[in-house]
């Protein structure tokens, strides 16, 4: 039977299996290390719509249909749909993938999003709720300037430690079986841990990587201790977007906490963009940030076997313009998933 681990984790009875996913960019992302991975990179970012909203809309809506399609599958064929976005209201997600009609539960963690959304995925099926679902966030570059920060024709200056959002959707489909119609899952989730808000009083919004690494310094330590796991269990230990930054403060943190990341610490925000030749700064951001690269690349890595287990968690800074605007804080929070390739 399904387990709960310690305070915050949950071990399923039977590996939940990542069947399919897709990963659609903007073009600062296809030109980037991984940019020859993702399925699809825009020609433009307004994606043929007429608002930077509506673009990210049809980033959400044509990768859940790229997911299904590569997975063989309808829409008629999934249970439930777990997706988010970072602008006010979902509105990405209302807008993108309500042609699908498939029963929706909107889901927010910022930044976290993907990896909250997949451990609400897993844990449905888990728990015998739902056969397949799917799983989808993104963000935009563009949007979210609009939505947190500054209309891209205000022209600002972004500090060193500023992040830049990825434009990118990644959407997944989840299953209880390791096989299907005569394909393989590309990795199953064998553990969850669920993080808690955690809020150090930082209100910087151009630092968001020291803002959310409490959050992810606080959400490992208790999967270390509730699996009774050491950092070495893992081939790679993958956070979502806290950028060089948010790094070594992460680093630094779980130090002090008994435990040492550095040889295993990957974060998607440092290895989506190259630091050397884009003008990222600190690394990228964003609900797309973690989801088009754990879709792109980490899975890969566990279908090719160069990694046999992974601990992936997304990290989210829990802010809205309003909360800013009356100089509230930036709590963080992050999830995390254990990855292992498919026998």
């Amino acid at each position: 039977m399904n387990r709960r681990l310690g305070k915050a984790s949950v071990k399923p009875e039977a590996p939940i299996y990542i069947l399919e996913s897709a990963s659609i960019v903007g073009t600062k992302e296809g030109q980037g290390p991984l940019g020859l991975l993702f399925d699809q990179v825009g020609e433009d970012d307004m994606f043929g719509c007429n608002t930077w909203e509506e673009a990210e809309s049809s980033l959400q809506k044509k990768a859940v249909g790229l997911a299904l399609d590569k997975a063989g599958l309808k829409a008629e064929d999934i249970s439930f749909l777990f997706a988010g976005d970072l602008l006010g209201q979902s509105i990405a997600t209302s807008f993108g993938i309500s042609s699908y009609q498939i029963p929706l539960f909107g889901v927010y963690g910022a930044c976290s999003t993907c990896g909250e959304s997949l451990a609400l995925g897993a844990m449905s099926i888990a728990g015998g709720l739902a056969d397949k679902v799917v799983c989808v966030t993104s963000s935009h570059f563009a949007s979210a300037e609009k939505e947190f920060r500054f209309p891209l024709e205000y022209g600002n200056q972004r500090p060193l430690s500023a992040t830049w959002t990825v434009t990118g959707s990644g959407a997944f489909v989840l299953g209880g079986e390791p096989s299907w119609i005569g394909k393989k899952a590309r990795a199953c989730i064998t553990g969850i841990t669920v993080g808690k808000i955690v809020d150090y009083g930082l209100k910087d919004s151009m630092n968001m990587g020291a803002c959310m690494a409490p959050a992810a310094a606080d959400t490992l330590a208790a999967h270390f201790e509730d699996f009774a796991v050491s950092p070495e269990e893992y081939d790679k230990i993958i956070t979502g977007d806290l950028g060089k930054v948010g790094q070594k403060v992460l680093i630094d943190l779980l130090r002090d906490k008994g435990y040492d990341i550095s040889g295993q610490h990957m974060d998607c925000g440092i290895e989506i963009f190259d630091g050397d030749t884009q003008d990222t700064h600190a690394g990228g951001s964003g609900c797309g940030c973690s989801a088009v690269t754990l879709s792109a690349y980490i899975l890969r890595q566990l279908q090719k076997r160069n990694w046999k287990k992974v601990l992936f968690m997304p990290t989210g800074a829990l802010l809205s313009k309003t909360s800013f605007n009356e100089g509230m804080s930036v709590p963080g929070i992050a999830h995390g998933l254990v990855l292992e390739t498919v026998s």
